[in-house]
């Protein structure tokens, strides 16, 4: 078993713990509330503070920073925190701050996720797993990630907007409203084009699921009906499969209202 490595121009407070095979490479800082699960590798210049967690097997590459106080003015130093999985990448720049009383004391990051140069995750987000967001990529306080979603670069999401599953947001947007799951958002302010299609068949979804959910967009989308009314002809003409119910489950939630698309309105033929 390869044993923890510290450089000897790393400062490691008292109180921090590294697991094994920890490697923390020249001038990194680690404060005494820290804790590092096995097989992560600290960058160089990079900043682990507050009380943050970190699983196993991350890369924090150089001059990132992990668990600062969040930039919220009604934040006074409670005792809140930072969780990041096991698995991920974050590279250079990349700032991830700690909770807030206001949002549950927790910024939480699942796992196999890459957050690119220069992304933020804000105070209080919450992310799932396997997720990008591409350089420059900013998540508001509150922001919630599922799973499997795309950010491309210079994306900005407004605090407490949520991105469903599989979906995908072009590069430069900006989103101020929810992003339902599987589907694709661009622009300023964001609009729907579609599904996330090219996403869902790297899921594996196959061609059948795929032609129910786009005739689960199309009523929710393009026929001009209520969330109510469409959501009901849905539940009474399609399959409840997971990834349908996500779908209409997802907007029927939504306190900010999602993303629509911009100009359209009667109901499309069906292309499956």
């Amino acid at each position: 078993m390869a044993e923890t490595r510290v450089d000897s121009t790393a400062r490691i407070a008292a109180g921090a713990e590294l697991d094994t095979e920890v490697v923390v490479e020249p001038y990194a800082i680690i404060g005494a509330e820290v804790r590092i699960g096995s097989g992560t590798v600290v960058g160089a210049h990079a900043v682990l503070s507050g009380r943050t967690t970190i699983g196993r097997d991350n890369r924090i590459f150089h001059h990132a920073s992990v668990g600062a106080a969040p930039q919220d003015l009604k934040f006074h130093g409670e005792d809140s925190e930072l969780v990041l999985g096991d698995h991920n990448t974050v590279r250079e720049f990349a700032t991830l701050h700690l909770g807030t009383e206001n949002g549950g004391m927790i910024t939480r990051l699942g796992s196999h996720n890459l957050i690119m140069a220069y992304a933020h995750v804000a105070h209080d987000c919450r992310l799932g797993d396997y997720n990008i967001l591409a350089n420059g990529a900013q998540l508001g306080g509150h922001v919630s990630v599922a799973d499997h979603v795309r950010l491309g670069a210079l994306v900005g999401v407004h605090q407490f907007v949520r991105i469903g599953s599989g979906a995908i947001v072009g590069a430069g947007s900006m989103v101020s409203q929810d992003v339902p799951p599987y589907c694709n958002a661009t622009g300023d302010r964001a609009h729907l084009f579609g599904l996330n299609l090219e996403g869902l068949r790297r899921l594996g979804v196959g061609s059948e699921r795929i032609s129910e959910l786009k005739r689960a967009y199309r009523l929710l989308f393009r026929s001009g009906m209520t969330v109510v009314a469409a959501a009901a002809r849905i539940r009474a003409e399609l399959p409840a499969t997971a990834a349908v119910e996500e779908l209409v489950n997802f907007v029927e939630a939504s306190q900010r209202g999602v993303c629509r698309e911009r100009g359209r309105g009667e109901i499309e033929p069906d292309e499956s």
